[in-house]
């Protein structure tokens, strides 16, 4: 036997482990023969799915293909939109009229595949991730299709899809620059709401993690509060305005509280205190009385309670009104606001059990310090009591 040749046992057969035998993918046979069904079947989508429910074709393989012939009615070259050679049908999303009652029948073909063959699900994520991140190779009247379509998913609360696989793809910074996105998501909004209220929509921003965010939409350029407002007012969504209205609010008022409890903390002087927020609220736009309310609740925060010791609570809560009582003092102007700040007294000290005793004591050092008047004084007791802890 020559050195070169390995001794084998006679009569024995070498066998190809299974694992290693892979059929080669053909995806174009497999579209070929989705296309041939719709065909077959004239577009009619109860018939094609019935047909795709009792076929054999390789689903699990196939199914990123199978939804491009569902969206484009064939397949697509990989990484973009454009056709790839094949046979093709004319009864797809984007081949039908931009309009809900034409594009409504695709979402519920779909939704009766999802539900035969949940597994495509994630098939269904990549192709609209893919086309969503493509929206300029879409015509204008395509892109409005896919939003609509997009839209009736989330309405007909199609199995399983998450709001991050339409959102997050779209705040590509070329897409969001040129204006698509934003004209995508007006689209969006105004379809959703037809068959959902505000609340829905809002909801279904926070799954998506864009209800901090819309500002996003918008190209850098045109980013701020006023663009916001104007477009979407323009559009008929003034529900989305207020809603965004009192989140720039909620950040803004956030901010200036920060800061003022830096400097609170830090024992900066009174006079440029109140100098800072003065700025700080003219800057903000804020109502009057919002600022009396978020002064008494800085004011409060920055107190070092001392746990159950109620007359060390008293006495630290005294030292603070009368420590800061030239803050209160620079913003509540007139009685309307004297009156605003008795209430809040009133009813944080009816829900906080550390001052639930300390009311009659904070007012009486508040008129001491000449923050309340007494003719407010004498309003609040005849006639504007809360009945909270009245």
């Amino acid at each position: 036997m020559s050195s070169k040749e390995r001794p084998t046992l006679g009569g024995a057969r070498i066998k190809t482990r299974k694992r290693n035998i892979a059929a080669p993918l053909d995806p174009a046979a497999f579209a070929d023969a989705v296309v041939q069904i719709y065909l077959d079947n004239a577009g009619d989508l109860e018939l094609v799915a019935k047909s795709i429910e009792s076929s054999d074709l390789n689903f699990s393989r196939y199914g990123d293909t199978f939804f491009e012939v569902v969206f484009t009615g064939g397949r697509t070259q990989t990484g973009t939109i454009k056709p790839e050679e094949g046979e093709r049908h004319p009864y797809s999303v984007l081949d039908c009229e931009a309009k809900r009652e034409t594009i409504l029948p695709s979402v519920l073909y779909i939704q009766k595949i999802l539900r035969r063959r949940p597994f495509l699900i994630k098939n269904l994520e990549n192709v609209m991730r893919r086309f969503l991140q493509s929206l300029e190779l879409f015509e204008e009247n395509e892109r409005k299709k896919l939003s609509i379509f997009t839209a009736l998913t989330f309405s007909q609360k199609l199995s399983g899809l998450p709001p991050e696989t339409v959102f997050q793809p779209l705040l590509k910074d070329s897409l969001v620059a040129k204006g698509l996105v934003l004209s995508f998501v007006t689209y969006f909004f105004k379809e959703y709401l037809k068959d959902n209220t505000f609340d829905d929509l809002i909801s279904l921003l926070k799954r998506g993690k864009m209800e901090d965010n819309l500002l996003e939409f918008f190209p850098a350029v045109k980013r701020s509060s006023e663009t916001f407002s104007e477009h979407f007012s323009k559009e008929g969504l003034t529900a989305l305005v207020e809603y965004n209205d009192k989140k720039m609010f909620e950040v803004k008022l956030k901010e200036v509280k920060s800061a003022l409890t830096t400097e609170i903390v830090e024992e900066t002087d009174v006079s440029e205190v109140i100098e800072a927020v003065k700025q700080q609220v003219k800057d903000a736009k804020f109502p009057d009385v919002d600022v009396v309310r978020m002064l008494w609740d800085v004011l409060m925060d920055a107190v070092q309670w001392s746990g159950k010791n109620q007359q060390q609570n008293a006495n630290a809560v005294v030292r603070q009104v009368k420590t800061w009582a030239k803050l209160l003092n620079a913003f509540c102007t007139n009685g309307k606001l004297e009156l605003e700040l008795i209430y809040k007294i009133q009813i944080q000290c009816y829900e906080d059990a550390k001052l639930m005793k300390l009311f009659p004591e904070i007012v009486r050092t508040l008129y001491d310090q000449d923050v309340l008047a007494e003719d407010t004084i004498l309003l609040w007791f005849r006639k504007g009591t809360n009945p909270k802890g009245r």
